[in-house]
């Protein structure tokens, strides 16, 4: 059974085993505007591309429906096309895990509410992922896990600049001119020539304004 509602409801479809909670859960959606049930099944035999025919914004499953998405999306763990939430699971963090790998953005445990349901349907729908508190430690120590033999991204250092140089290019983002700048630190135009040809070099700068730019992106105070 499909249900006619306004374009902008979330369009959910229940992949649930127990016929009491999946018809349960259909009603409470339909009570609500903002939702919309595009199909229902116990016994899941569709494939991503059927859910795509359907305009399925959120697939909405349990256990039942975690033992299929290997089939589902292969074992890549491709992402689909329209978000997955998963509820009424158990807390076991392997089956959590098995979960994220595959694309689901909602897991909910067996004590979760209605209003929960609602809530995470709302959030997924916008993007966002919902798990249980005592589950992001898991993903935590996951990500940490795969990502330790990553070769960490140098950050650009910052550039050691003296006191006179931090002076120099206070008064070069001010729009002063060589000749300005000698007279007013005292110094010969030369020698303000030569601080900012090396200025210029150590910000990787190739003109005055980008090296104003980069000086202050590398969290330097331009003051006089």
């Amino acid at each position: 059974m499909i249900d006619c509602t306004s374009s902008s409801a979330i369009r959910t479809f229940l992949c649930i085993e127990n016929r009491l909670l999946r018809e349960s859960l259909a009603r409470l959606l339909r009570k609500r505007s903002e939702f919309t049930v595009v199909g229902q099944f116990s016994s899941f035999e569709h494939t991503p591309a059927d859910l795509a025919e359907d305009q399925c914004d959120v697939l909405l499953g349990d256990s039942f429906l975690l033992g299929r998405l290997p089939m589902l999306f292969g074992h890549g763990g491709g992402l689909p096309g329209f978000r997955i939430i998963l509820i009424g699971m158990s807390h076991n963090e392997e089956q959590f895990l098995t979960a994220v790998r595959f694309g689901v953005g909602g897991y909910l445990l067996q004590d979760a509410s209605a209003s929960d349901v609602l809530a995470a349907v709302r959030a997924v729908a916008r993007g966002e992922a919902i798990c249980p508190a005592r589950l992001c430690s898991a993903l935590f120590r996951f990500v940490a896990h795969s990502s330790k033999d990553l070769p960490l991204q140098a950050s650009n250092p910052k550039p050691d600049l003296t006191l006179r140089q931090q002076q120099l290019i206070s008064l070069v983002a001010k729009g002063l001119t060589n000749k300005e700048i000698a007279s007013q630190l005292n110094l010969s135009e030369f020698t303000v020539r030569n601080h900012i040809a090396r200025i210029l070099k150590q910000v990787d700068a190739v003109s005055r304004s980008e090296a104003v730019a980069n000086v202050r992106a590398q969290g330097y105070a331009l003051v006089t």
